[in-house]
């Protein structure tokens, strides 16, 4: 039986989620203000960089952390804490700096020679046209979703090739651009997580070297050149099990904040009847399995990724069975979150709805967090029971 451990917990790593926890106040503070602004603040990024929490997946030798993901997943996790917009726009473009080193030494230099602080958007749709021409390929196409995009200077999109064994079958591909081949389309106005500015992207023939490409699900040194320069265990986990978590672990930190916010509203608050909320049985119920589904998430969660770094680290492979299972563990955590939230928002009563109140915030955020292809929890529950009960594995991310 597997036994969590946290030896991942170095000192190096307890500062730097401290340091997540020390800034969540203060992403607090702003965010009812990057809400209206429709996007987060310069100084949150500035905070972020200056903490670091940008370095944690980066390869040392560009001057990262190179951490285990269960320290990036900490730190996302109490960011989302203060606020869950910072705390996606932290997961979705942090984590970029894991999938960079893949690509082809001259790739990362492109991105990072001149500033190893350079961060990169993404939006892996395969929406992307790409035509072979001499020395790589035509690009063009339109995205969706591309969350702090507005601070990146360079982007991953998705795209669809030929498979490289002649086979005639097609694969997912990421391109890698830099901002003077894409444009922002500014059109980002939805219910929630409206701080991430996830506007959509335009691209018109632009041409993308070979280097510059990626064969996202190609987990084998021949499919992840970078490795030659970055060969750590890190980078040699598998491109979904990375990224899967990256849209769904803010939604753990968030629901806490929302915990903690209903805990201090629910000490003073005294509805018009006359009734205390603190004395109310259904808030109590609420509050206590809110918090048992948080601490149980977590678990699973440390527990998945002990799991994933020990067969990174062995050089073994984990079977279908187990990574499906993990897929749809991630993929349900907006789900059980936005439920939960849920039943406190209905504990808050008719004054939660106010914009005041900063759960109502957190309620439409995980709402829209749902939406994610990659939380769409009931295709990967699927996916799962397919393969359990004896059929092929449709997910080919998996």
């Amino acid at each position: 039986m597997l036994t969590v451990k946290d030896d991942y917990l170095t000192p190096e790593a307890v500062a730097v989620i401290q340091r997540a926890k020390d800034l969540a106040p203060r992403l607090a503070e702003r965010s009812r203000a990057a809400e209206d602004a429709g996007i987060i603040p310069p100084e949150t990024i500035a905070d972020m960089q200056e903490a670091g929490f940008f370095k944690v997946l980066q390869p040392k030798r560009w001057g990262g952390y190179e951490m285990d993901p269960r320290v990036f997943y900490s730190v996302q996790m109490e960011l989302a804490t203060g606020c869950m917009a910072t705390a996606w726009v932290y997961g979705v473009v942090g984590v970029h700096n894991w999938q960079i080193p893949l690509f082809p030494e001259q790739a990362q230099q492109d991105v990072w020679g001149d500033d190893p602080t350079t961060l990169t958007a993404s939006t892996y749709m395969p929406t992307g046209k790409a035509e072979p021409v001499e020395g790589g390929y035509k690009f063009s196409g339109h995205w969706s979703w591309s969350s702090g995009s507005k601070y990146c200077k360079w982007i991953l999109l998705g795209g669809l090739l030929p498979k490289k064994d002649g086979s005639g079958e097609i694969e997912h591909c990421t391109f890698l651009l830099p901002r003077s081949d894409f444009e922002i389309v500014e059109n980002f106005d939805v219910l929630g997580l409206r701080a991430t500015a996830s506007h959509d992207i335009h691209v018109t023939d632009a041409f993308v070297p070979e280097h510059r490409t990626h064969r996202t699900n190609d987990h084998s040194d021949e499919g992840c050149l970078g490795r030659e320069t970055n060969p750590g265990w890190l980078y040699k986990i598998p491109f979904t099990q990375v990224f899967q978590r990256a849209v769904s672990s803010g939604c753990i930190g968030a629901t806490d904040g929302a915990i903690e916010s209903f805990r201090k509203r629910a000490a003073t608050f005294v509805g018009k009847h006359g009734s205390k909320t603190a004395e109310d049985v259904n808030s109590q119920l609420v509050v206590s399995e809110a918090m048992m589904l948080t601490d149980q998430l977590k678990l699973v969660l440390l527990r998945n990724f002990q799991r994933i770094v020990d067969v990174a680290q062995s050089g073994d492979k984990m079977p279908i069975e187990e990574r499906l299972m993990q897929r749809a563990q991630a993929a349900q955590v907006p789900k059980l979150c936005a439920e939960a939230v849920n039943e406190i928002m209905r504990a808050c009563a008719a004054n939660g709805a106010y914009k005041s109140n900063p759960i109502e915030r957190i309620f439409r955020d995980l709402h829209v967090a749902r939406g994610h292809i990659a939380n769409n929890s009931d295709t990967y529950a699927r996916s799962h029971g397919a393969v359990m009960l004896g059929l092929p594995n449709a997910d080919p991310f998996v």
